[in-house]
């Protein structure tokens, strides 16, 4: 079991760097980029109609399979599971210590941060299945004879997912940026606030809210966009996941979602890398008291460059006389879904896997009085990755590659689908330099954490 320092490093910020990486940069960024630019150019030659449609893909899942997802035991089972897990954390949260061994911790910048993304990739919108405010509000509106699907008012198309950014950005500087990320106080304050959020917007909105406007289950619901499992009117069927990322809805805000989840995740690998530690402890930044200025910039920075290198390399390609430039940014929003879990399985994946697992053991001690509620107390942190830098490193790159060459093949489908046939691809070389640029910066920062 980690001891309360050690786990306080970890929790800080997410586990990558040279250490893991005994890979040349040089010739790791010269390959992605090679990888990128060959797959663009067979998707050229072989790639030339849309093939993706969301009425016509996919297979109709196996019906003893339909009728166990679709059944109401299965609906109330999982729904009851969240609320435990609600009940529990707000139990570590008000009644556990003030300390690191506090499972909450872990909870909440482990298993609900990093910990959603395989599960929203092997089992469709996790969060979404289990979300304890969906069933609290359903509870609510029950007691009132209300219906949890209809809100007070109709929630404003215009407004879109900007919540569900604006939600995720308080979340990932809570994490990466706030100086007090690893104390009880404000991580318990920063939670009710987030539930009573949701109460309220979900009162006032229904069900759609929650679609829209929940940072957990927008960001759990899009990542479930590359899962194998879909609807088609209604009914579950298995398709690419190419096919389900086709599905994307593309309301305003998406953009902003995607460049605080990438943006977000590039800043925690740059706040750790040499040139940027030695610039915040020197002499200039310290006398001044602005180190906590300087992180809340770079923070924001990052998140912003994301969104002007993304909207300018989609906003650059060649639009028919009935498109909008404008429009175009969410219209290939969907593209860099497959990038961003790429890169976040790369980054946090030994957090993941080792701080996951020391959660699960104090799970079972939530109070830190000996106790072995779960069985799990005895459990030993296994460190395989970290003994093993090259296997390591290689499933780093291979997931941050892999996620980046599948937005490729996302973002042609769509420009064929989209673009005049005389811009389908001299109108995607803007975008291209775009994946480019998030591909090896992307690995640089890998290598400079």
């Amino acid at each position: 079991m980690a001891d309360s320092s050690s786990l306080g490093e970890v929790l800080a910020h997410g586990i990558g760097g040279s250490k893991d990486l005994p890979i040349p940069l040089e010739l790791t960024i010269a390959g992605a980029v090679a990888a990128l630019t060959v797959s663009f150019t067979v998707l050229a030659i072989a790639w030339r109609t849309p093939r993706y449609d969301a009425d016509r893909t996919g297979r109709p899942a196996p019906a003893w399979l339909a009728g166990v997802v679709g059944s109401r035991p299965w609906f109330v089972a999982w729904r009851a599971f969240g609320l435990l897990a609600l009940a529990y954390t707000v139990m570590v949260a008000v009644g556990g210590e003030d300390s690191l061994l506090n499972p909450f911790f872990g909870i909440f910048y482990v298993l609900l941060w990093v910990g959603f993304v395989p599960a929203s990739l092997l089992f469709g919108p996790a969060y979404k299945a289990i979300s304890p405010v969906r069933t609290v509000n359903a509870v609510f509106a029950k007691l009132t004879g209300g219906d949890p699907d209809v809100g007070v008012f109709t929630y404003p198309t215009w407004l879109g997912h900007w919540p569900a950014a604006v939600g995720l950005y308080l979340f990932v500087w809570m994490e990466l940026v706030y100086p007090f990320a690893t104390e009880l106080g404000p991580v318990r304050l920063w939670c009710a606030a987030y539930v009573a959020a949701m109460l309220v917007g979900g009162a006032l909105f229904g069900n759609t809210f929650y679609e829209r406007a929940d940072p957990f289950e927008v960001y759990s619901t899009l990542v479930s966009r590359m899962s194998a499992w879909g609807r088609r009117r209604g009914r579950l069927v298995v398709r690419s996941p190419l096919a389900n990322l086709d599905t994307t809805p593309i309301r305003p805000g998406l953009v902003a979602v995607m460049a605080v989840l990438f943006g977000s995740t590039a800043f925690d690998s740059f706040k750790d890398s040499v040139r940027w530690v030695k610039f915040i402890q020197g002499d200039f930044v310290q006398d001044n008291g602005l180190t906590h200025l300087f992180n809340n910039l770079g923070l924001l920075g990052f998140v912003l460059v994301v969104a002007l290198v993304f909207t300018a390399g989609t906003m650059l390609t060649g639009v028919g006389p009935d498109q909008r430039r404008r429009e175009l940014p969410g219209q290939f929003a969907h593209s860099i879904v497959p990038i961003v879990i790429g890169y976040v399985l790369a980054h946090y994946l030994t957090y993941l896997l080792e701080v996951g697992q020391n959660t699960l053991i104090l799970m079972s001690d939530p109070f830190s009085n000996g106790s072995n509620w779960f069985g799990t107390a005895d459990w030993q942190v296994s460190y395989f990755f970290s003994y093993h830098p090259t296997a390591l490193a290689t499933l780093k790159v291979v997931c941050v590659v892999v996620g980046h060459v599948v937005g490729v093949v996302a973002a042609h489908d769509r420009a064929i689908h989209l673009l005049p046939r005389k811009h389908q691809l001299t109108g995607q070389l803007s975008l291209l330099v775009a994946m480019i640029c998030f591909t090896a910066g992307g690995l640089y920062l890998l290598f400079a954490a």
